[in-house]
């Protein structure tokens, strides 16, 4: 039996500590925070309950997998799922409204046809087609395996853009999301739907590689899906089936150093400076320059993580409203209010600044878990903004000008907003940043093939033997689908060593 050593409690985390838990290794998580998730968080005031990380879940496969690895009870025994339908309404900015069913491609075509006028939805399905290719052609060296040493075949990118011929001028072929929207899809508020996805998940449609057309495709195929209570309820759910497989958890316990002895990662070293001794050492929190030592577990040519530092960073602003007045029994559960500036919002938010037209993502679960009664309702209004750092987002009168402009734009799909508030909560990458350590409260995107590598994390083993990465920094990226396919990795990287290639 080895001695494991977890270092964070997220849900990639405590996914590969359950998973080596049930292989027979002795595991114990050590977390800097008082409690469990990471990111999936949760916000509690006056009987009002909100999630302050993901609120919805894709590709729930992932998590019904670690529940069957891990346990007797499934992941529908062990949390309450439901399907979001429609998936999700959109508002563009010329007034145009159009409610997406959830994970029913005729249907979404449908949908577009109706609102966006004849053509949108064959458009937007021929785009969709082309993204099952390049689903296909990436899945598994980019989602389902470790990254390999010629991580660089995954530089190319798997998207098959349509050749344009172009009369006296070269032809063309879109590389990057905002091309497709201009080339492919022809139409500026089918760009913009596409452009949210991306935005949504911390990328710019300017430079990301059209491989990022893997995004809309997951939620479209495999649907939208809500945990009863939260989706905090679900990070619960994980940490329970690790307490059940006999993982220890150590919280405020924050994490200095890993130690190294003979070459290998040989335990960590704790602030207080204790020590505790392990065999192998799981990082499943973003790598920071003194954590390891002497950065020697990576090398020249390994893999950088895109989003983590600079201009090319983002992250999450939220407000949470505790509104009085119940509910409309026809409320969407999600809404996404389109900016009209969509090219400068992205220049801001990637360069930097503060939006002053941000696309605004409103989320209005009907859960009575979440409000005191059912004459109240838990609102919550979400942007992809630019980290802490080059934007202050600590500054009172700063936090507070973008929540009103927040608000101001989600009036458009919740009726009476602002009248109707109660209390409002705000929290910013500042917040984000104190909570996780994750640098300028940056949230990681998830990996993409294409733009020669650029969008790939860090593989799951390291140069340090020892020691392996798993959680939204490392391959295959963030997101809690893609952060539960890295517990996995490291699970099966540290149970049947290097010659590991991925569950079949």
């Amino acid at each position: 039996m080895a001695r494991i050593a977890v270092i964070g409690a997220g849900t990639g985390a405590m996914a590969a500590a359950a998973r080596l838990a049930v292989a027979g290794e002795k595991v114990t998580v050590y977390e800097q925070s008082a409690g469990y998730g990471g990111s999936v968080g949760r916000y509690e005031h006056e009987g009002f309950v909100f999630d302050t990380g993901p609120g919805l879940l894709h590709l729930p496969a992932v998590q019904r997998d670690l529940f069957v690895k891990t346990g007797k009870e499934s992941l529908e025994q062990s949390v309450t799922l439901t399907q979001v339908d429609p998936a999700s309404r959109h508002l563009f900015p010329d007034g145009t409204a159009v409610s997406l069913p959830n994970a029913s491609r005729a249907g979404v075509a449908t949908a577009l046809d109706a609102a966006l006028g004849a053509g949108s939805g064959e458009r937007w399905s021929d785009f969709m087609d082309r993204a099952r290719d390049a689903w296909d052609r990436s899945r598994r060296p980019l989602l389902e395996e470790p990254l390999r040493a010629d991580h660089q075949l995954l530089g190319r990118d798997p998207y098959p853009a349509v050749r344009q011929r172009r009369l006296l001028r070269p032809a063309r072929q879109a590389s990057t999301v905002a091309e497709i929207g201009a080339w492919e899809l022809a139409d500026g508020r089918l760009a913009a739907l596409l452009d949210g996805y991306a935005l949504a998940h911390g990328l710019d449609p300017r430079t990301a590689p059209a491989s990022a057309a893997l995004v809309p495709y997951m939620e479209q195929t495999f649907g939208s899906w809500y945990v009863m209570g939260g989706m905090r309820e679900l990070a619960r759910a994980v940490y329970e089936r690790c307490v059940a497989r006999r993982v220890e958890f150590v919280f405020g316990a924050e994490v200095v150093r890993v130690v190294e002895k003979d070459g290998r990662a040989a335990g960590v070293e704790l602030a207080d400076g204790g020590v505790a001794g392990a065999d192998r050492v799981v990082l499943g929190v973003r790598p920071r320059p003194g954590l390891v030592p002497d950065q020697r577990a990576w090398g020249a040519d390994d893999v950088p993580v895109r989003a983590g530092s600079g201009a090319g960073a983002a992250g999450r602003f939220t407000v949470l409203l505790s509104l009085r007045g119940a509910r409309e029994a026809d409320a969407v559960h999600r809404t996404v209010v389109h900016s009209a500036e969509g090219t400068a919002e992205q220049e801001a938010v990637f360069g930097g600044r503060v939006a002053g037209h941000p696309t605004v993502t409103v989320l209005r679960p009907d859960d009575p878990a979440t409000r005191p009664d059912p004459e109240h309702e838990a609102v919550t209004l979400t942007a992809t903004v630019a980290p802490q750092g080059p934007v202050d987002w600590r500054d009172a009168q700063v936090r507070q000008r973008f929540a009103d402009a927040l608000v101001e734009r989600a009036g458009a799909a919740v009726p009476g907003l602002r009248e109707r508030i109660l209390h409002t909560e705000i929290r910013t990458p500042a917040e984000t940043e104190a909570e996780t350590g994750a640098e300028g409260g940056a949230v990681p995107p998830p990996a993409l093939a294409g733009a020669d590598g650029a969008y790939l994390h860090p593989g799951n083993a390291t140069r340090l033997p020892g020691l392996y990465l798993a959680g939204g920094w490392a391959h295959p990226g963030g997101g809690l689908p893609h952060a539960g396919m890295s517990g996995t990795l490291v699970a099966g990287l540290v149970v049947e060593g290097e010659g590991f290639r991925g569950s079949r």
